[in-house]
């Protein structure tokens, strides 16, 4: 039960996520000639000369890539990928003509698209699907060169965008590739969540000391790493925490009212899961 009660979850997740997706394109992006990447934008671009309708255009085009996926990939392109492109594009052209088009203000139309489009995309990435596009074709250029998935995404895009400054005009593709920053931004906030967590390296003569406080005052658990002084030559104990950020001020007065010459190393954390923190079940391969 519990398992065919997430494969529903997440099929409501890749649903919702592909509709504020599509929604992004129509109301903000499409009408104002901003191709933010991706299959959809080389559709978009085909739709401004010929008319034909986005959304079939993108599946279509989605078809061989989905394909090629399965060909070489294997089933990790299944049927959520599937079922998010044939949506997708779906929507885009149900919602083109009949939702209204909120602004003409190129800036106001990035921001927004950007935004709503990331938290779509955000949403089905969270929901274990995708919608297609750019992040297949970035997955079979990995597979047959070696260069990255962030690499071969931006190279992708980069191209749409360039396609969009040549047949449009360079302002309109600069304004892509804002949007295109926007989205993945969007994204990674959306996966990631808002509540950053501090990390805490902490070198001191007094490591022990510290880290009962640490302990005992803020309730947080301590990792102790064998280190060693390369100009002294001397063994030291390094602490290691994580802690939120409402708790970093108190940290560096604990550390330092313990011993001033103590050295720190303060870096933010995007997620952290486990004991103390969130906790995420496993989940078994998709459906």
């Amino acid at each position: 039960m519990k398992k065919k009660r997430q494969i529903i979850l997440d099929y409501v997740g890749i649903t919702f996520g592909s509709a504020l997706l599509a929604i992004s394109l129509t109301v903000f992006l499409i009408p104002n000639k901003i191709v933010a990447g991706g299959i959809s934008g080389l559709a978009t671009i085909i739709y401004y000369f010929t008319g034909w309708p986005i959304g079939l255009m993108t599946f279509v085009m989605n078809v061989p890539l989905f394909i090629a996926g399965i060909k070489y990939l294997g089933r990790s392109f299944g049927p959520r990928t599937l079922y998010g492109m044939a949506l997708f594009s779906v929507f885009i052209d149900v919602f083109q003509g009949s939702l209204p088009v909120l602004t003409e203000d190129l800036l106001l139309a990035t921001i927004y698209g950007g935004v709503v489009g990331g938290i779509g995309l955000g949403i089905v990435f969270l929901s274990r699907g995708t919608t297609g596009g750019t992040d297949m074709i970035a997955a079979l250029v990995n597979h047959f060169t070696n260069l990255s998935m962030g690499k071969g995404l931006l190279l992708a895009d980069g191209i749409v965008v360039l396609l969009a400054g040549i047949f449009f005009n360079a302002e309109v593709a600069l304004y892509a590739a804002i949007s295109i920053f926007i989205n993945g931004k969007t994204i990674d906030l959306v996966q990631e969540g808002l509540n950053y967590k501090k990390a805490a390296f902490i070198i001191s003569k007094e490591p022990r000391k510290i880290m009962k406080r640490i302990m005992d005052e803020l309730d947080r658990g301590v990792t102790v790493l064998n280190g060693y002084g390369g100009y002294t030559g001397e063994e030291k104990d390094v602490l290691y925490c994580i802690i939120s950020r409402a708790e970093l001020t108190k940290l560096k007065r604990m550390v330092y009212g313990i011993d001033q010459d103590a050295f720190m190393i303060i870096s933010d954390v995007h997620e952290v899961l486990g004991e103390g923190f969130n906790k995420i079940k496993a989940r078994k391969t998709q459906v």
